[in-house]
């Protein structure tokens, strides 16, 4: 049966996606959607990329224009989330302490920074990054170059805000706990491919290294403290170390949590009438038989557009191929794939990392599980994405030599395959 109402606990890609997918499918019934930041739902890529660096403006984060939630009759309760559930109920409590009733529930409520736990956090200077805020802030702080930055953290956020920073002309530092940046995602190569593109543009590394303090004056940072002892002056210190995702909501209510929120491919969790998707969300995948969570737009954005069809009792499943991108410099980077599957797997490079124009392969037992193409000429077609999504639906062996011959076409890797 179609709910009369739908509630959605989280105001970001996911529950705008879905509460506009709602809209589409002809949902004409009730739809509000809460969340805790001030602001419309807005996309989270540009804020480390090409909002932080001033490309883009305001209107480039929005995932629909202010004016359409009252347009499609679409409640907005800004400021104010959900702080609790009762699933037998089939109500929720808002942190103002009024109540609704809910035909169908969806949580999408993202993820929070990770902190550290040492002294100096709250220094005036010294900062998380993840909301449409912190980019303000950041880069306001960064704009005017000349400042000594400490990024802590070597994964894809603290690589993406070191770029920007030294673009702006600032002098960056990175610490992270891995000896290669990235190389828990990507591998040692690749990661040395990024340490290199950003040590060729004047940022500095610290690795392995941790955080062992951040020292200020009168308030304001001044530096950070390794755990190797050296001091390293700072104006600016971005805490960049991850998130964790938001599940508080949803282990009050009694809902199955590990690792976030489980839900099975349709992303319904294990109370009735309620869904979640995003951040949050730890959904069975039908390609693996295991459940993924994952933190990039691409999940979040589709997840949404599942929910909303399976609130309406339609037949949907997130069973797309994960995706997401990075552009760091002169390097655009994008990747399809199951960095679970591709984890300890040697890549199969085609093309030149030293002329950064590449694609990797990551492959299980003969079979790509996930790729990456760096500044591959889009013009090119099928482009390399598309390639990578296609080799791993097939899941057919392809020879690694084939992979890496650049003389043999991408579409014919397809074709032998399929």
């Amino acid at each position: 049966m179609t709910p009369e109402n739908i509630l959605i606990a989280g105001a970001g890609l996911a529950g705008a996606t879905a509460a506009r997918t709602l809209r589409a499918e002809g949902y004409a019934g009730s739809i509000t959607i809460a969340g805790r930041e001030p602001h419309p739902p807005y996309l989270r890529p540009p804020l480390s990329k090409e909002y932080l660096l001033g490309k883009a403006g305001e209107d480039a984060v929005e995932v629909a224009p202010e004016a359409w939630y009252a347009e499609n009759n679409v409640t907005l309760r800004l400021s104010t989330p959900v702080a609790s559930i009762d699933p037998a109920a089939h109500t929720v409590r808002f942190a103002d302490g009024t109540v609704q009733d809910y035909g169908a529930l969806l949580l999408a409520p993202g993820a929070t920074p990770r902190t550290l736990p040492i002294d100096g956090m709250g220094l005036d200077g010294v900062t998380s990054f993840r909301t449409l805020d912190d980019s303000r802030r950041l880069r306001q702080q960064l704009a005017s170059g000349g400042r000594q930055v400490v990024l802590i953290g070597s994964g894809w956020i603290g690589m993406e805000l070191a770029a920007a920073a030294s673009t702006y002309g600032n002098q960056v530092t990175l610490l992270g706990l891995e000896d290669i940046p990235l190389a828990a995602a990507i591998g040692p190569e690749l990661g040395s491919f990024f340490r290199t593109l950003h040590e060729d543009n004047g940022v500095r590394f610290r690795l392995p290294a941790a955080a062992k303090e951040i020292t200020g004056e009168n308030g304001k940072v001044t530096g950070v403290v390794t755990d190797a002892g050296e001091h390293l002056p700072a104006d600016i210190v971005v805490i960049a170390v991850g998130v964790v995702p938001e599940t508080a909501l949803a282990t009050a209510a009694g809902l199955e949590v590990r690792n976030g929120i489980l839900t099975d491919a349709s992303l319904r969790t294990s109370a009735p009438d309620i869904f979640a998707a995003g951040d949050a969300a730890n959904a069975l995948h039908p390609f693996t038989g295991e459940h993924h969570r994952s933190e990039h737009w691409h999940n979040a954005l589709n997840g949404g557009k599942v929910a909303a069809k399976a609130m309406l009792g339609h037949d949907a499943a997130l069973d797309m191929v994960p995706y997401f991108y990075t552009d760091q410099f002169d390097v655009s980077m994008e990747y399809s794939g199951f960095p679970s599957l591709a984890a300890k797997a040697v890549p199969v490079v085609r093309g030149s990392l030293e002329g950064k124009e590449f694609v990797a392969f990551w492959q299980q037992a003969g079979r790509v599980v996930a790729g990456m193409s760096v500044n591959w000429p889009r013009a090119v077609k099928p482009s390399a994405q598309k390639t990578i999504k296609a080799l791993i639906s097939t899941r057919r062996e392809v020879p690694a030599e084939k992979l890496a011959d650049g003389t043999v076409p991408l579409d014919k890797l397809v074709a032998e395959a399929s």
